[in-house]
Parts: C-alpha cells; structure tokens; sequence
C-alpha cells in the first residue's frame, strides 16, 4: 500500500519457433516454408518482447505499427537535448528480480535512482508539514488504509471513495483532515493506480505484485528498452489496423494501407484502444473476452515537465508533495535536481483531474501548475522557460495510460483477455498480465508469455 508506482508501466523465456509473411509479395513463399508466419500488432514492449523471442528462434516476424514510432506508451522526447524525458513509463519500479534490470544490464544502460524517502510534504498554505501535521496525515493514513482492509473482507464490492465516505463525512469539508483524507486518495491511490477512487474497486485495486528495491530511471531514457528489442525485427510503421479477421486460414491483417496474412496474430492493443472498438474482429470476440474488456478500466496519468532558468525549490529533495484544496491537482511532483542536476520539475495529474486537464490548453496547464509551485515558493520564483505535457487519455492509440481494477471487475479477467482464440489469436499487454497489470514489467512479461504460447502450437 505504501508505493507510488507512478507509471507502471517489469522471468525471461526463451523458446520457440513461428514466423511470418506480410503482405501478398509474401504469399507465394508460404509453400516453400514449412513455418507458422505470426503478426503482432503493435511495436510497444509487449509486442517487441514477443517479436524478438519469436524472431531469435529464425523464424519472420512483422510487427505492425500504427504510430510513427516504435515503444507504444514507452515515448522519451528529445526536445530537450541535454535531458531526454519520458512521457510514458518511467521507472524501473523495484530493480530486485525485475526483467528488466536484467535488460538494463544487458545493454549497459545507464540509470539514476530516485527515493521517496527524499520527500518533502506542503500543506495547502504551501508551508512544510509541522510534525503535529506529519502526526495527523499518518493517523488519517492508518485509517484510510484500516477501512480499505476491512472493505476487502467483505461480501460486496464497491468503490474506493464508497468506503471512505463515512470516514471523510466526520470532517467538515473545509478541514484540514478533509483535505488530507483528499491527498492521500490521489497520491498514494488515483496516482498510483490511474483511476478514479470513485471507481477503483476497493477490493481489487490493489492485486498487484511489486518488486522490491529502489526506483531506477534511465539517463537516456526508458526507449533505450524498446530499441535494443527493436533490432533486427521488421516493423511496419504508420499502419493503422481496422479489422482481424482470424476465423479462417490464413488470418487477415487489414490496415488502412495494405493487407498483412499469417497464420496466426498477437494482439497487443491498449485497452482503451480495445475498448473503443476501433479495431473490428471478425468474427466477434467471446462473450467472456468482450467482458473482460469492457469491465476492466483504462486509468489516466498526465505529466507536465517545467523546465526553469534555475532552482528555487530544496536540492535534496526528490518529491515535492501538496495537499491541495483541490482534489488531485497538482499533489505530486518528482525533482530533477538532486538524480540529474537539472533544474525541472515534473507534476502529475491522474483520474478525473488528468482527463480533466487534457481539454485545457498548454498555456492553461502551465498557468494552474505555477500557481500551485507560487503557494510554496512563493510569488517571486521565475516562470518556465519551457514545458512538455503529455495527454494519453485523448491518444487515438492508446486511450488512456494504463489499466486498473474498477469496482465489477475481478484479477480473472485479466486472464480471460489475455486467453488465446482457438490458436489463431493470441494477446499481449500490460492489462492482459493479473500479477504485475499497469506496469512496463507487466507488458514485457506478457510478451513473453505470448510468445511462448504461440510457440507451443
């Protein structure tokens, strides 16, 4: 209960052998070769780690990408060339048996760690927590955290914030604890896990495995993963696919621009994507299948980099955290400063305050932020000199950051999506992983999972 994996975007397999022939330059070879041909759709983690366990074993693979680039929700800017940013994951949450350490250290990335023992607290006077405000957000903590505990033995699920509300109706809502009771919901629930508290089931959303150890973030940023996967595979970019048709042999790929057949297809979809329809299959998925997609949700984690001419703010601190009047704006920021000598801040925004934020403009945004780091620093602290912002909820093809268990859904459907149909399609993606969903392990791992199941027909 204690983490903040901001980002969640984490058992190496190696086995195999599939293939793949794309497009119809590639159909008279299929009676040469005695190999399954395999699409993934998709070229972020999941969909690279299977195509790369899939292509190691000699076989073709083609992946096919609807964005410009490879790494799906894994995206590092550049604009900013003395410091490349993530606008997706991050971290490498809990180095300890994480796989992806194991690639990190493979590849000799280098990697700056961050600590949340490093943290700084303001209340919503912009003044550092007293220690009998330190006293009174632990207390308030414990019962948040108690009364979820208890709600997880009972019978019937419901949300989150159904749980706390008779807790938070014993303050009046101008109160401090009020206000605390808020802080806690948004930075160590809604930013954690990327949805609402009014809709996060408090049975479930916590069903997570974590690793242990520190946070590690990459000094070239977190795309230097999907590139090394990346090597040697054929991607098709800038392919946007609008119908599966998988009832028949071969399986059918159709995109906006050409026509992808195989033997069988990954699909490594965000959910969102899956949940908007925008992809038809055909035939309809399973009844089960559909469920699933529809019941599990599609969470929101926004950021906003602000990049100063210099820092104002304490050096060694790494997170900077506000109990805001209101809900979830602005609570929680990560330093630059002390990990990377650079002077930017980087705010989130999850939930209803993130998907909320995305019809603002930059300029707005930007504004709302400042205001936030004024009431702590006071209104003599310079304006940015400039800004990157992400919105993932409104991002055609991901629709949202990561997935999270609202109230009606249970772990088991996450297995049900992530069940293959009658070995012709198979599924990949952090929301398909039950042990590690909403985290870049959780997709790398599915992508391996997939592969090796693919490679057992």
């Amino acid at each position: 209960m204690d983490r903040r994996d901001f980002l969640k975007i984490f058992a190496l397999t190696l086995i195999g052998s599939v293939s793949i022939a794309c497009g119809e330059e590639l159909q008279a070879d299929r009676a040469a070769s005695n190999k399954k041909r395999i699409a993934v759709i998709g070229a972020g983690l999941a969909g690279l780690a299977a195509a790369r366990e899939l292509h190691g074993q000699g076989y073709e693979v083609v992946v096919v990408e609807a964005r410009d680039r490879i790494g799906g929700r894994i995206w590092t800017s550049t604009k900013w060339s003395d410091m490349p940013l993530d606008f997706g994951a991050t971290w490498i949450h809990g180095i300890q048996g994480n796989p992806l350490t194991d690639l990190a250290e493979q590849i000799k990335a280098k990697r700056l760690t961050t600590s949340y023992d490093r943290t700084e607290t303001y209340n919503t006077l912009g003044q550092p927590l007293s220690q009998a405000e330190e006293v009174r957000m632990e207390d308030l903590r414990k019962k948040v955290f108690g009364t979820l505990e208890k709600a997880q033995d009972e019978d019937a699920d419901v949300s989150i914030r159904q749980v706390i509300e008779p807790l938070m109706h014993q303050f009046d809502k101008s109160s401090e604890a009020y206000r605390f009771i808020n802080f806690i919901l948004s930075g160590e629930i809604e930013q954690e896990y990327s949805g609402s508290a009014a809709k996060l089931s408090a049975q479930w959303y916590d069903s997570a495995k974590e690793f242990d150890g520190d946070d590690a973030l990459f000094v070239q940023g977190f795309r230097v993963i999907p590139e090394f996967l990346a090597q040697g595979l054929n991607i098709e970019l800038g392919q946007v696919v609008k119908e599966i048709q998988w009832h028949q042999s071969p399986v059918r790929v159709i995109t906006q621009k050409t026509e992808f057949t195989a033997d069988c297809v990954l699909v490594t979809l965000p959910l969102g994507v899956l949940q908007a329809g925008n992809v038809r299959f055909t035939p309809e998925l399973p009844r089960n299948k559909q469920n699933a997609i529809a019941k599990l949700g599609m969470g929101v984690l926004n950021k906003c980099y602000l990049r100063f001419p210099k820092v104002f703010w304490p050096a060694d601190v790494d997170w900077l955290e506000y109990v805001s009047e209101r809900h979830g704006e602005w609570t929680e920021w990560v330093s630059f400063k002390r990990a990377a000598n650079m002077p930017i801040l980087l705010g989130f925004n999850a939930a209803d305050r993130g998907r909320e934020m995305e019809g603002w403009s930059d300029r707005q945004i930007v504004a709302s932020a400042m205001e936030t780091l004024r009431k702590i620093y006071g209104r003599g602290i310079p304006e940015p000199t400039d800004y990157q912002i992400t919105r993932w909820a409104t991002d055609p093809f991901s629709l949202g950051s990561y997935s999270y268990n609202p109230v009606g859904a249970v772990p088991k459907m996450r297995q049900e999506l992530a069940a293959p149909l009658e070995k012709s399609v198979f599924f990949a993606g952090e929301a398909s992983n039950q042990d590690y969903f909403g985290t870049a392990s959780g997709a790398y791992l599915s992508g391996l999972r997939a592969a090796k199941e693919i490679l057992a027909i």
